[in-house]
């Protein structure tokens, strides 16, 4: 089974499972047998051009 990789996930090996909480580099959690994601938050950029959509978004949905 292929796991499609996440946009953010360019050269980072160590994923975490969001069910188990298990730190892996597998593509599939070898626990609960779902795809892992990237731990890392994406890199911050002073220039951020669609900041202020994310945190109108954020807002709307009760998150800020």
């Amino acid at each position: 089974m292929k796991v499609k990789v996440p946009l953010r996930d360019h050269n980072m090996k160590m994923k975490i499972c969001p069910k188990c909480n298990t730190y892996t580099m597998e593509d599939i959690c070898s626990v609960c047998k779902v795809p892992t994601v990237n731990p890392h938050p994406p890199k911050f950029s002073p220039e951020d051009k669609y900041g202020k959509y994310r945190r109108i978004i954020k807002k709307e949905s009760g998150v800020l």
